[in-house]
């Protein structure tokens, strides 16, 4: 498997704290079963702003301690950018990253607004020809106040990343419903952990896509923890279906509508 969204990198972002825990991460991960990782830390203008040299070096850093640990995982450059005005600037001067130097992009929003221009944020970075992958959709206040919002999106050529601990009920409820029914509805291009620290998601990860496989199958599953992650790794393009409109039931339209 591939994970394309990590804050593994140690002291770089609210992400690992030191290179053991980054370590202890790393050996989390392959023992679930991740071969390959690209490092996702937040680049956010004012507060997350190491440029792309400066990670490189980090990871290399890392490599040379995974060397002697004999850990087996392969790391590349990324970054999950909370997206601006400027975003396709940054990513251009290699002050932030694409994934592995692609045309795929891992952007956020701020969880609980939407953006006033969100829709020409996205055209900005479709104009350069790159392709947006909106990191945990399922996490945003305003998408599950009003799920339409990504059909919008995902009609537009964003592709839709959701978190492996969503299924698990590690965002909360309404994360959890709304990450089903993008899984339901054929929606979901990538899982990726978001792995902040040891201890946590890795650990769950085998038991969650065991579940994932019960709902959907094996042959997605595998789309949406590998293939589709190596179709990014390479920079070849992805093929997704029609995106369906999120309906809720009535039950599911209450906790929706509860306060947090």
């Amino acid at each position: 498997m591939i994970d394309i969204h990590s804050h593994i990198l140690p002291g770089i972002d609210d992400g690992s704290r030191s290179i053991d825990e980054t370590l202890e991460m790393l050996r989390e991960a392959e023992k679930a079963g991740f071969k390959e990782i690209i490092t996702t830390p937040h680049y956010f203008e004012g507060y997350y702003e190491k440029d792309e040299e400066t990670r490189e070096q980090l990871i290399n850093n890392v490599k040379a301690q995974m060397d002697i640990k004999k850990i087996s995982v392969s790391l590349y450059v990324g970054n999950e950018i909370y997206i601006t005005e400027d975003t396709m600037n940054n990513v251009k001067v290699r002050k932030a990253s694409s994934l592995n130097s692609t045309k795929y992009v891992l952007v956020e929003f701020d969880l609980n607004a939407r953006p006033m221009n969100m829709m020409n944020l996205i055209y900005k970075i479709l104009k350069e020809r790159y392709i947006p992958i909106l990191a945990h959709p399922e996490r945003y206040r305003f998408v599950q106040q009003d799920p339409s919002t990504l059909y919008e999106l995902a009609s537009n050529g964003v592709l839709l990343q959701c978190n492996y601990g969503s299924f698990a009920g590690m965002y909360g409820k309404k994360a959890e419903i709304i990450a089903r029914k993008l899984l339901k509805n054929n929606m979901i291009g990538f899982l990726g952990t978001d792995a902040h620290r040891a201890k946590s998601i890795y650990q769950k990860v085998p038991e969650i896509i065991k579940e994932l496989i019960e709902i959907v199958g094996e042959a997605k599953v595998d789309e949406i923890t590998d293939s589709n992650q190596r179709k990014v790794l390479y920079n070849k393009d992805i093929e997704v279906d029609e995106p369906k409109e999120i309906k809720l039931n009535l039950i599911e339209r209450v906790i929706m509508n509860k306060k947090a």
